[in-house]
């Protein structure tokens, strides 16, 4: 406990981080400066990192971090944080697993970062509930999960005593909203103000998807193909148009697209110009104007494919994500 003069009491609360080898680096490191960035000048506060053995793990940058305990020897936490790592995408070490579950057991609130999500769906303690992950692995903890909700455009969600945040920087604003739920946004402006973040960023993870998410394309006709729609997505992309600018037959574009990119030509279209959309619309069009501008063309198509790909409508995400002067 700690007590500044002319203020009220605030009470320590003691924060776990669970670590093991091969965990990204910034998951742990950007949380752990915001709460740092918080104790400045009152004790808010007390962290301790947890492996499933104790002692040094070594992190995916190949940095170590020394002094962790194992979960037995922790205690009693206020709040459990599980960092993440590329390989929980697809599996979750038993001792991982049995780590956090003895910390979610005892927590009164429970956050991931990026991977760690999936640490939580193994437990089956985000079943029924809202979540997110890094926007590369959504489809999978949705496929691998199918009780959980999830949200691949949130930068960070909170249902109950959970809260997800997206990819490795997210857990800064994640935890950003953790301090500004303890403490209140004066506090939280603060430790943003001395990290030099926004306190609440602006967009969510679409902007991060499909052009920068779709790899490379082998053949030439593919590549020319997905880097003209990219380049003007409100052009005449039908798949005839498509092909024949780059002199294959439909069939064949539609095969090249199954085969590098496992979707349609269609699919693909759609959701690039559905980024667009979200653009303009951060950038302050009118939906009207967004829909005729990325190519959607009306209202309703972009209403559609709002629902389809992130869950939400156009006139939710503008509310939520919009920066406003």
């Amino acid at each position: 406990m700690s007590k500044l003069p002319g203020q009220p009491q605030i009470r320590t609360q003691r924060v776990a981080f669970v670590v093991y080898d091969e965990v990204t680096l910034l998951d742990v490191s950007g949380p752990l400066e915001v709460l740092h960035q918080a104790n400045r000048g009152t004790p808010r506060y007390e962290t301790i990192l947890v492996s499933p053995n104790g002692g040094t793990v070594t992190t995916a940058a190949g940095l170590t971090l020394a002094g962790t305990v194992p979960p037995n020897e922790v205690g009693q936490v206020d709040t459990v944080v599980i960092a993440g790592a590329d390989h929980l995408a697809e599996q979750v070490p038993d001792d991982v697993r049995r780590t956090a579950a003895v910390l979610v057991s005892r927590a009164e609130r429970v956050a991931s970062v990026c991977t760690g999500a999936f640490v939580l769906a193994a437990l089956g303690a985000l079943d029924g509930r809202r979540a997110t992950t890094h926007w590369r692995h959504a489809e999978t903890l949705a496929r691998k999960h199918p009780k959980i909700h999830v949200e691949p455009d949130a930068l960070h969600v909170t249902d109950g005593r959970y809260v997800t945040s997206a990819g490795i920087s997210a857990g800064i604003d994640l935890t950003l909203a953790l301090v500004e739920a303890d403490h209140g946004p004066d506090v939280a402006r603060e430790v943003a103000r001395e990290l030099v973040v926004f306190m609440q960023r602006p967009g969510g993870q679409s902007q991060f998807s499909t052009a920068i998410a779709t790899p490379p394309a082998k053949s030439d006709p593919l590549r020319v193909a997905t880097a003209a729609v990219v380049a003007d997505p409100a052009a005449d992309h039908s798949l005839p148009t498509l092909a024949a600018s780059v002199a294959v037959s439909p069939r064949h574009l539609t095969r090249l697209f199954q085969t590098e990119l496992q979707t349609t030509p269609g699919r693909w279209i759609e959701r690039v110009r559905l980024d667009r959309a979200q653009q303009l619309i951060l950038d302050g069009h009118s939906i009207t104007a967004a829909a005729r501008h990325s190519g959607l063309g009306s209202d309703e198509t972009l209403r559609r494919a709002f629902a389809r790909h992130l869950s939400t409508t156009p006139t939710e995400y503008k509310r939520r994500f919009q920066v406003t002067g």
